[in-house]
Order: structure tokens, then C-alpha cells, then sequence
């Protein structure tokens, strides 16, 4: 539990993110994730990203808040259904999620609502949603074609999006914490969110 002697998890952040949580895939990706995924090792939960890196954890005040919750509201919950494997050349395992649209709706319109923080820091031309479930840097060719192979069995798996987090944390081992959720399409308040340790 947060104690009141430790700071809160924004003073110790060094980054922030806006994600989409995906629970139903931690018992499809979970194992693979905690040995071949970076953001799992940093305490990140499966997840599609909506928008990395966000506002730096300092700045996020209650203007930063308003705005996302504004654009976050502008896209309805939908449901989506992850039932194949894909990769970035030969160096990342991804799921994809159908149909994608609003997904790309989301970041699009975080990305429009926060113009100075574009997606993955402006690395790629576009975006493509996806769920990463092991990075090459961390195993070999065999073992992600292995975790390949056992998700495979396990798909497909339906998830509920209907909220995202805006999370804060560090490349420090298990740093990330959730600092607010904001609920899809109907633009309802953040909510805090107690911490944990």
C-alpha cells in the first residue's frame, strides 16, 4: 500500500502514458510478457498504448487532466476480439486487436488534444495498434517463436475497452503505478486511484 512517508508515484516518475489495460490477455501473454516484454518488467499490465511518451509526469496538472478526459470522452467502449499474431519485422511478437478503427480514433484524438506529444515521439508515420507480447532484445528468435506458438493455442480472447489509464513510472523495475483512469464515451471525471507499493 502507498504509505504516507513514501513519495507519490508522480514525484519519482520519469514518464507517463496514456493505455488501454487488456486484463482478458494476461492469462493468454502473461507468462511471455514477464520474461520477454520490457514494459512488464517495469509493472506495466498488458495493454494497447494510447499515447507514449505523454505530458512528463511534473506537468501533469488538473489542465492536462481536463484535456484527457475531454478527448478520451469522444470515443465510444467497444469490444474487440484478438485472434492472431503478428510482428514488427522480425523484432517484436504483437497481438492484434479487431476491429482497430477506434483505436486509432483514441490516440488520434489524445494526440490532437496534446499536439506536442506525438505518438511513440514521432518515430514512426503511423500507428498501429497492437498488444505487445515479447520484444527480440530480451530472447532469442526461438523463444519468442515458441511464445508464438503457446499463444497461438490460447486465442482468440475478447476484451471490453471501455476506459484507459494514465500511468507514471520509470525504467526502474516495477516503478509504474496508475495515477487516474478515464472512462470512454461518456466523459466522466477522472478517478484517483489509490497506489500501491
Amino acid at each position: 500500500m502507498h504509505s504516507l512517508d513514501d513519495p507519490p508515484p508522480e514525484a519519482t516518475a520519469t514518464r507517463s502514458a496514456v493505455i488501454v489495460p487488456v486484463p482478458a490477455a494476461e492469462d493468454v501473454v502473461g507468462e511471455h510478457r514477464t520474461r520477454l516484454d520490457r514494459a512488464a518488467g517495469w509493472g506495466v499490465p498488458a495493454h494497447l498504448t494510447v499515447l507514449y511518451p505523454f505530458v512528463p509526469p511534473a506537468e501533469l496538472d488538473q489542465r492536462v487532466l481536463d484535456a484527457l478526459a475531454a478527448a478520451v470522452a469522444t470515443v465510444e467502449a467497444v469490444e474487440v476480439v484478438f485472434a492472431g499474431t503478428a510482428w514488427f519485422g522480425s523484432e517484436v511478437l504483437w497481438l492484434a486487436p479487431h476491429p482497430e478503427e477506434p483505436l486509432r480514433r483514441l490516440t488520434g484524438a489524445v494526440h490532437e488534444a496534446f499536439p506536442d506529444h506525438p505518438p511513440y515521439g514521432g518515430a514512426f508515420d503511423g500507428v498501429q495498434p497492437h498488444l505487445t507480447v515479447a520484444e527480440r532484445a530480451l530472447g532469442g528468435a526461438g523463444a519468442l517463436e515458441a511464445a508464438e506458438a503457446d499463444v497461438r493455442t490460447r486465442l482468440p480472447f475478447r476484451q471490453r475497452l471501455d476506459h484507459v489509464l494514465l500511468i507514471v513510472g520509470s525504467e526502474r523495475p516495477r516503478s509504474w503505478r496508475t495515477l487516474r483512469r478515464f472512462e470512454l464515451g461518456e466523459g466522466a471525471p477522472a478517478q484517483a486511484v489509490v497506489t500501491s507499493r
